[in-house]
């Protein structure tokens, strides 16, 4: 099927990213999986070949560019070398950190820090997930209280992707206890802020090279030009802001089982069994049309997600039903590929088994598929 998603600049666009991940991605992927942790120093490089942070206003280091085509080709090129660990440090930034940044903060603050996610210098994490918390927003408990020209910061987060690594963590917290929609607010933590402690890097099944850990505040000192946003409206700009994260996760969602099923296909061609290859096989046959038919069909409507999302027209129902179908979609072929490929699909040198564990969590994080059913289900209910 001929995809219409893609112009010749986003193709030109595809070449330099390919490049830039032969040259500087492939050669440490499996080292820092190993050594659980990606050296920073690749970021920087990233940044300056234009692998992220495009959408950043030149006048602060960026390129102005807004089209999610251009992350979109990101997400399938790295999916083609399986890194996912970095693609999903990648991601952080452009799907969530970044969209908080540049749509809250005031020009003080844009000279503060977007200069420094231009040039990759400085790193970013999103914390909301605490240990009684996960999809639950207004069950939030880590608490903010004014004092002077500051704010006092006090609980904990965890499950907090980048969290060693970051520099900068948009932390939300509830700033009035007597609850209500109004209760939340948002602020960014700088890494040297009194009273902000990492915990420890916590232990993956998957992505072990992303880096993934407990955050405390215990008295943290941040100051009032940290709030990001208006006071009270945390938990707004937190719901209006998942259909990015969401989109953001279905890409590489939609990426992966495109790649693992390509390679899946090249595997079945080549391995023989009863003196044939895989593919003279009816059940092998059925097995691959079933899925090259749902990565054809999921694919068009994550391609009309996007161009909606270009357009400012990507209702959070729409990013919820690609996030959670297209995620499970991902789960079940990956699956099926590790099946076809028999015992070798179990060993870890095999790309589909590292795939196995790494993109497990897709259904998990960004709102799990329950609550993503349950937001579109009380869409339908209201009529």
């Amino acid at each position: 099927m001929r995809r219409e998603l893609y112009g010749s600049d986003h193709e030109a666009y595809r070449e330099t990213v390919r490049e830039f991940l032969a040259r500087e991605v492939v050669p440490q992927q499996h080292a820092w999986d190993r050594d659980r942790w990606i050296d920073r120093s690749v970021f920087a490089r990233a940044a300056k070949a234009g692998i992220y942070a495009l959408q950043i206003d030149e006048r602060y280091g960026g390129s102005s560019e807004s089209d999610y085509r251009y992350r979109m080709v990101v997400c399938e090129e790295v999916a083609q070398i399986n890194a996912l660990s970095f693609g999903l440090t990648v991601s952080l930034q452009d799907d969530l950190v970044l969209h908080y940044l540049l749509d809250l903060t005031n020009e003080e603050q844009r000279q503060r820090w977007l200069p420094g996610f231009a040039s990759g210098e400085l790193i970013g994490a999103l914390a909301m997930t605490e240990p009684g918390t996960g999809s639950d927003l207004r069950n939030i408990r880590t608490s903010a209280h004014r004092d002077g020209d500051r704010w006092i910061l006090n609980g904990q987060k965890t499950f907090i992707s980048s969290g060693i690594m970051a520099d900068v963590v948009v932390v939300a917290a509830r700033t009035d206890p007597a609850g209500g929609s109004g209760a939340f607010s948002l602020f960014v933590v700088e890494r040297d802020t009194p009273g902000f402690e990492r915990g420890r890097k916590l232990d993956k099944i998957g992505l072990p090279g992303q880096d993934t850990a407990e955050l405390y505040f215990l008295d943290a000192q941040v100051p009032q030009e940290n709030l990001l946003g208006e006071e009270g409206r945390g938990l707004q700009y937190l719901m209006s802001h998942l259909p990015r994260e969401r989109l953001g996760v279905t890409a590489m969602a939609m990426a992966t089982s495109r790649a693992i099923f390509d390679l899946t296909v090249d595997y079945c061609r080549q391995r023989t069994a009863f003196g044939q290859p895989l593919t003279a096989l009816q059940n092998t046959r059925f097995e691959l049309a079933d899925m090259a038919t749902e990565i054809d069909i999921a694919e068009a409507y994550v391609d009309k997600s996007v161009l909606a999302f270009n357009a400012g027209e990507l209702a959070p129902v729409d990013a919820a039903k690609g996030k959670w179908y297209v995620s499970e979609l991902q789960k079940r072929v990956i699956d099926r590929c590790l099946q076809l490929h028999g015992g070798y699909g179990y060993m870890a040198e095999y790309p589909v088994a590292r795939a196995f564990l790494d993109t497990r969590v897709q259904t998990i994080y960004g709102g799990t598929t329950e609550i993503m059913k349950e937001i579109i289900g009380r869409d339908i209910a209201a009529g």
